[in-house]
């Protein structure tokens, strides 16, 4: 019996070069001072004057942050991250 895909659809290249190479960190500038905050992070509070800063933007246009938080997503499914933390290991073990 062949495996069920939901859907068929082409991913280039340079998105997957993209993730792997997605920062632990994103810079931010503000009054003076530069700090990091999570890529993740849709606000930063400045630790120099304690402005709320909003460091994401929220555009017609997907960023790459988008497809992290639609694995964030599917990870939040009963199971899903048990799996992803094999593959992590496997992944792992073909690096060694």
């Amino acid at each position: 019996m062949e495996p069920t895909r939901k859907q068929e659809f082409e991913i280039s290249q340079d998105l997957i070069d993209s993730i792997e190479t997605f920062p632990l960190h994103r810079e931010v500038a503000h009054c003076g001072t530069v700090f990091q905050v999570s890529p993740f992070d849709i606000y930063a509070d400045c630790p120099r004057c304690g402005t709320r800063i909003k460091v994401r933007s929220f555009a017609a246009a997907s960023e790459l942050e988008d497809v992290f938080d639609a694995v964030f997503e599917w990870m939040s499914q009963p199971g899903a991250e048990e799996m992803a933390r094999r593959r992590q290991q496997v992944l792992q073990q073909d690096r060694d």
